[in-house]
């Protein structure tokens, strides 16, 4: 199959090495990977913050940028979400209706990675080693919106080496939500400092998850605490073999104040 590779605009800005492993991952699997130049924002942030007007051109770039993909796989539940159940009615709310249908094409042919392994490649064993002890964490728009379940669970099962432990309230939110994290940021470290205490409770050497940035706001705090614990992303884990160097920590800590 070939598959179009959607990065996301945060993988390609803070954890670039996410996007290399999903390309590696599916590679491996006999897929071609291509991913289309002009990608840029699914235009999520926008809509979320209230600016749908400005969010249009962003959309439609989106949606023309993808044009034609047989199929589209993202390591990002967030995103995957925006253009589930937003590039639409953004499009549609325009005037757009012609692009809006197509809107709802490309987001029925896209998928979060581990929607894409597990139903439609109908594959668990990716042929992964990681002898690392790890926790994961469901970030919110995989688990509420996107319904992924335990699909990551049943991947890192099937890895090699992996010690899997189970998250404490794994389906609390770690608090970064996008610019929550900015504009409630004491309610933002409230929730971080809960989500952290749960992640060391396991003693894991990995908290992974299918957002970098979730990784990147809980990687930042567990890097401030010293705590030895480090983030790494599903798709890193995945792409990971017994040749291959294993990932370091996903994101880069946000900058202590």
């Amino acid at each position: 199959m070939r598959v179009a590779l959607f990065a996301t605009c945060l993988v390609d800005t803070v954890a670039p090495q996410v996007a290399m492993a999903t390309a590696r991952l599916l590679e491996r699997l006999g897929h071609e990977v291509v991913v289309p130049a002009g990608q840029a924002c699914c235009g999520q942030m926008h809509v979320n913050t209230g600016y749908r007007r400005e969010a249009v051109p962003i959309v439609a770039n989106h949606v023309r940028a993808f044009a034609g993909a047989e199929a589209v796989v993202s390591p990002s539940g967030s995103c995957v979400a925006s253009i589930h159940h937003q590039q639409a009615m953004v499009l549609r709310r325009a005037g757009e209706e012609e692009l809006a249908a197509e809107a709802e094409a490309l987001a029925g042919r896209t998928y979060e990675l581990s929607q894409f392994l597990v139903d439609v490649l109908g594959v668990t064993d990716v042929g992964a080693y990681y002898p690392h002890r790890v926790t994961y964490h469901p970030t919110c728009h995989s688990l509420r919106l996107l319904r992924v379940g335990d699909r990551p669970l049943q991947l890192l099962r099937a890895v090699r080496g992996l010690t899997l432990v189970e998250l404490p309230a794994a389906e609390q939110c770690c608090g970064f939500g996008g610019t929550f994290s900015l504009k409630n940021a004491d309610t933002s470290t409230a929730m971080l400092t809960d989500k952290m205490a749960n992640v060391l409770s396991t003693h894991a050497e990995v908290c992974t998850a299918g957002d970098a940035s979730c990784l990147m706001h809980i990687g930042g705090g567990l890097s401030r605490l010293r705590s030895g614990t480090r983030t790494v992303h599903l798709a890193e884990i995945l792409a990971s073999t017994e040749d291959a160097v294993s990932p370091q920590q996903t994101t880069r800590p946000a900058v202590s104040a």
